[in-house]
């Protein structure tokens, strides 16, 4: 099992952040495009799934897989929205997302002064902390790729 990627898009679809660990294969389109695209499916399986949904969801939309990966989703009352896309091995994960959230997004970029809000996060700390967290989850393979 392994990470492949992570997205970190604002409330308005700016990727924040982006980091690949065990991706394959690329989207042969520039990366600003490959943002748009990720972030305008994710508004669409959003809607789809609120007006569609038979029962009054509590939480949304959580992941979907295809027959290769599978994206794990986690979104902020601020609307912060963290994506990473994993192995299909890899069960539900709403907690590691949180914490990429809160104990790095926030604590490192959010409370810093130095960290416009808004921006792509220039954050040498918080891309390295990101990376050590990811590379320490137990789904995370370094044999993997």
């Amino acid at each position: 099992m392994t990470v492949h990627n992570l997205y970190l898009f604002d409330r308005n679809g700016m990727c924040l952040h982006y980091s690949e660990w065990h991706r394959k294969k690329q989207a042969g389109i520039p990366k600003e495009e490959e943002y748009k695209l990720m972030y305008g499916m994710l508004f669409s399986i959003r809607s789809f799934v609120s007006k569609m949904s038979p029962l009054d969801m509590k939480d949304g939309f959580l992941a979907f897989q295809t027959s290769r990966y599978k994206l794990h989703y986690y979104e902020t009352p601020t609307g912060i929205k963290v994506v990473m896309n994993t192995d299909l091995g890899v069960g539900p994960i709403r907690d590691v997302l949180h914490h990429i959230y809160s104990a790095l997004y926030v604590e490192l970029v959010v409370k810093n002064p130095l960290c416009p809000l808004g921006q792509t996060v220039q954050s040498e700390l918080f891309r390295s902390r990101l990376d050590s967290y990811v590379r320490s989850l137990p789904f995370f393979s370094a044999r993997a790729g």
